[in-house]
């Protein structure tokens, strides 16, 4: 067993795939941009949502600033009770690491306040120990910042943590800072990408993780 846990949020803890997805093709619709697809928009999970947007299409830094205002403004009109459900499996394995001596944290692009918001609708503050969002860091993931600012916290060696996520860009942040990584198939990510990110471990359930 691990002395500390690191999950990501997005597509790892919670099924937000639909409203995030969802809010980025309206926030396009509503600047006049090119429409994106889904699948598109699922592919940005995990990145600061500027990058996201940058990815998405060529934008000037104007554009780009256009689109996080927006989408926050519309996301946070969304995120209501119920709409992003708990993974199977998900609260119960970190509630059995909780239990068994472990750290459990979250390391996330989303904004510090909406993940709170998430973290506490969903009663996992009796698990979590400590929450990051992407205003929390200086350097967003992949960049291997939020992993070694949480190692720092808790005065634990890369060792000692599993960093889990469901897409590449969380398996390179935790490679970056020396730890295990374990990619979970049920995300936004596919297992060829976990695969070739280099994760240690692939799982279709965080209740398989020790």
């Amino acid at each position: 067993m691990y002395k500390l846990y690191i999950l990501d949020f997005d597509g790892t803890v919670a099924d937000t795939n639909r409203i995030i997805t969802d809010t980025m093709q309206a926030t396009l619709r509503e600047a006049g941009l090119p429409a994106r697809s889904r699948e598109a928009c699922s592919q940005t999970i995990g990145l600061p949502l500027a990058e996201g947007f940058r990815m998405l299409m060529p934008l000037t830094e104007t554009q780009v600033q256009a689109c996080v205002d927006i989408y926050r403004r519309r996301f946070a009109a969304s995120q209501k009770p119920g709409v992003a459900p708990l993974f199977p499996g998900a609260a119960e394995a970190m509630r059995r690491w909780h239990e068994g001596g472990a750290r459990v944290s979250l390391a996330s692009s989303r904004g510090h306040e909406s993940l709170m918001a998430f973290v506490r609708e969903m009663q996992l503050g009796r698990y979590v120990s400590l929450v990051l969002g992407c205003e929390d860091v200086a350097r967003p993931k992949p960049d291997p910042c939020p992993v070694l600012q949480t190692l720092a916290h808790f005065g634990l060696d890369a060792t000692d943590a599993l960093v889990i996520g469901d897409m590449h860009y969380d398996i390179l942040m935790g490679r970056g800072a020396g730890c295990r990584t374990c990619g979970v198939t049920y995300g936004n990510g596919t297992e060829a990408e976990l695969r070739a990110a280099g994760a240690d471990i692939i799982t279709d359930s965080l209740l398989s993780i020790d």
